[in-house]
């Protein structure tokens, strides 16, 4: 099939170009195309009873010979004459009446297409209108830029339909295509050949068929210029196509429908980005879950369909114990890698109907939906709890990861996101203080709670500076000859309105921030430079020795060798005599780097204490591993609440273990005299407790060590 720009010229321009009032222009097809309004009104007629029928049909008298020349006219003529003289046309309208015209009749040549040129006038003495030679040539060069001014407008037009960059396709009134350019064929995978005379289903994507014919009706029925909308095709090898569609109606001279004018931008890319970038900005970026905009988003949601349909729903706040130490001890590539794998658990281990999200650092937020009860919410935390803390490997390391969670149980009446969360992180923290890997329903009073823990914090960071921190020390015996050994040092804290502190309340505090490792910092500075001033013990003659407790994350710190060694130095203390105390949990967060920092302070002198042992892990592969210069037996097992003989044998064991392997067993909490004997006859080397002194200050430490003990 022809193109459409060359089979159906536009009218208008026609019109446009010829300057004569009363004429008729008629296709090769002997149809008439379109006529002018001075010509309809002489003749009577409406347009639809002219245009668009055939031309010998409407006059009696029209010369036949002239439709057999005119559809011979060669593609290079201009003009060509039917008759010297005017040529008279008889019109028989529908009333009978009669309608004589004087016409002189030419042809055009456009595009290898033959068109008939009629100017005609009425005989009667009101509407003729001669013509003489003059005119007849004048509309014989009028015809002839008629015919280049059409040309000329038809060959840009095929330009910019044909060479567009942009996909171009016209329909009919039904949507069937009458012609596509080479863009559009390109982006859809389809030849001209296959498109022509179809419309746009076959390649259209199936819940998209209809939008088109939607859009001609606004177009052509309800007024709308021109519309834009988007749809999706499918393309020749599978693909989904996004497309944005300009679309307008082109219509003759008398309004009449011709085609639909489509403009079309291929928008895949472009809605594939887009679609990425939302999904960026809702999204967590490391673990893909959502981000807080989202939860916050969709606990608005759960709030409504709680108040519709009753219920209760749950928020977790989710954080990872001792997350800092996997960052200081392994780089935060394997800290992300950790985040990540947690990520992963986490969502198998969610329901469809619930949400997750990363909260930020080590944080995540679990929305549960659809609960009946406070217990469900539990159940659902102690899950999770599970979930995380099963073993993994992180680039080739074995870590054990445990959770402290918060929850906060609501039934819909609390709208404010943020107290919400305030809430969860109230009740984490206090999962958190006791003793971690726990989790803790929100109430009432965790909230005083938290803003006076959050005060308290304020203030300790205060402390540090006025100078309300010092350390006392508690003698450490030989039980065998009662002779005094060594001290632990202690942190205590006089508060100029609270009075004395618990260091179980302040350093609590201070393990959820890097306030740990200032404090921490300070404790070793005090202790090895207060040690150093102490004399020898007054029966041995040899000097006593200072334990310090370090947390986790200062064991892990990467700068934990070289802020020892600058503190001895500072002190002059001798490394033989400063002992380093850890936690069996701290020493498993990662076996290996907890091996290097061990033989790092070995090889300076520095001996480990293992604190608490009995109530960790226990592990005697790790302990021979380890080993520990000191094993401290934690007070549970020397001063039980309750004596019994299961206990007696754990503490007979963990003594003669130690012994075994050669290190030596302190024993902690010595508060009675029968609790000291049973030490010494199963064979315990070192005690401290209430029953030989309490902490002292450092200034009573001389005197302590200068009066000895006698047990």
């Amino acid at each position: 099939m022809g193109s459409l720009l060359t089979a159906t010229p536009s009218w208008e321009q026609l019109f446009r170009v010829l300057p004569a009032d009363d004429v008729l222009i008629v296709d090769e097809g002997h149809v008439v195309r379109a006529v002018s309004r001075t010509l309809l009104k002489l003749l009577g007629d409406d347009s639809s009873e002219v245009v668009g029928h055939r031309v010998d049909t409407l006059f009696e008298s029209w010369p036949a010979d002239l439709l057999s020349h005119a559809s011979h006219v060669h593609a290079d003529a201009a003009v060509f004459e039917g008759h010297g003289e005017a040529t008279s046309l008889v019109r028989v309208r529908a009333s009978g009446a009669r309608v004589t015209l004087d016409a002189h009749i030419g042809a055009l040549a456009l595009e290898g297409h033959s068109w008939i040129v009629v100017l005609a006038s009425g005989t009667d003495a009101a509407h003729v209108r001669s013509f003489d030679a003059s005119q007849l040539h004048a509309l014989r060069l009028s015809q002839l830029a008629a015919a280049e001014v059409l040309a000329e407008s038809l060959e840009r037009f095929r330009h910019f339909f044909q060479d567009n960059m942009a996909p171009m396709m016209l329909t009919d009134i039904e949507d069937r295509i009458i012609d596509v350019n080479e863009a559009f064929c390109q982006m859809i995978g389809w030849t001209r050949e296959d498109l022509m005379r179809s419309d746009s289903t076959p390649f259209t994507f199936p819940e998209d068929i209809g939008i088109s014919e939607t859009t001609n009706q606004r177009i052509t029925h309800d007024g709308a210029k021109r519309a834009r909308y988007v749809k999706r095709y499918l393309h020749r090898d599978g693909r989904v196509i996004v497309v944005e569609i300009s679309k307008s109606a082109a219509y003759d001279a008398h309004g009449d429908f011709l085609y639909y004018v489509i403009s079309e931008r291929d928008i895949t890319e472009e809605r594939a980005l887009s679609a990425q970038l939302t999904h960026q900005a809702l999204h967590d970026p490391l673990t893909g879950l959502a981000n807080r905009a989202v939860f916050e988003d969709r606990l608005h949601q759960a709030q409504a369909r709680i108040v519709r349909q009753g219920g209760v729903g749950a928020v977790l706040l989710i954080d990872l114990d001792d997350f800092k130490g996997v960052n200081d001890t392994h780089g935060h590539v394997v800290g992300d890698q950790l985040l990540t794998t947690i990520a992963h658990r986490l969502e198998n281990a969610t329901r469809l109907s619930d949400t997750l999200c990363r909260f930020g650092g080590d944080e995540f937020l679990y929305l549960a939906e659809g609960l009946h009860s406070a217990t469900e919410a539990e159940q659902l935390a102690v899950r999770l709890r599970e979930e995380i803390a099963q073993p993994l490997q992180v680039a080739g390391t074995q870590l054990e990861v445990r959770a402290s969670i918060g929850v906060v149980v609501w039934d819909g009446k609390e709208t404010e996101y943020t107290q919400i969360i305030q809430n969860a992180d109230s009740a984490m923290y206090e999962a958190k203080r006791r003793g971690k890997g726990n989790h803790v329903i929100f109430t009432a009073n965790l909230q005083q709670q938290a803003i006076n823990r959050f005060a308290l914090t304020q203030e300790l960071r205060h402390a540090i500076q006025a100078g309300e921190l010092s350390m006392h020390y508690q003698p450490i015996m030989e039980l065998p000859s009662s002779e005094i050994v060594g001290f632990e040092a202690l942190m205590r804290w006089e508060h100029p309105e609270r009075g004395m502190v618990p260091p179980n309340v302040f350093i609590a505090l201070a393990e959820q921030s890097d306030l740990i490792l200032e404090l921490g910092a300070f404790a070793l500075h005090e202790a090895v430079k207060t040690a150093a001033t102490w004399g020898p013990s007054s029966t041995s003659g040899d000097y006593p020795f200072v334990t310090v407790n370090f947390s986790s994350r200062q064991f892990h710190d990467v700068d934990l060798k070289a802020t020892v060694v600058d503190a001895l130095m500072q002190s002059g203390l001798d490394p033989k005599r400063l002992i380093i105390e850890i936690t069996e949990s701290a020493t498993l967060l990662d076996v290996a780097e907890t091996l290097q920092v061990i033989e790092q302070l070995n090889r300076i002198g520095i001996g480990i204490a293992l604190d608490d042992f009995g109530t960790g892990y226990s592990s005697l592969s790790y302990l021979t591993l380890l080993h520990p210069r000191i094993i401290k037996i934690d007070r549970s097992f020397v001063s039980p609440t309750h004596a019994s003989i299961h206990n007696d044998t754990l503490l007979q064991t963990i003594v003669s273990l130690g012994r075994k392997l050669n290190m030596t067993v302190l024993a902690e909490g010595i508060e009675t005299q029968g609790q000291l004997d049973r030490l010494r006859e199963l064979g315990c080397d070192l005690g401290q407790g209430f029953l030989f002194s309490r902490a002292v200050p450092s200034g009573d430490v001389e005197e302590i060590i200068e009066a000895g003990f006698d047990y």
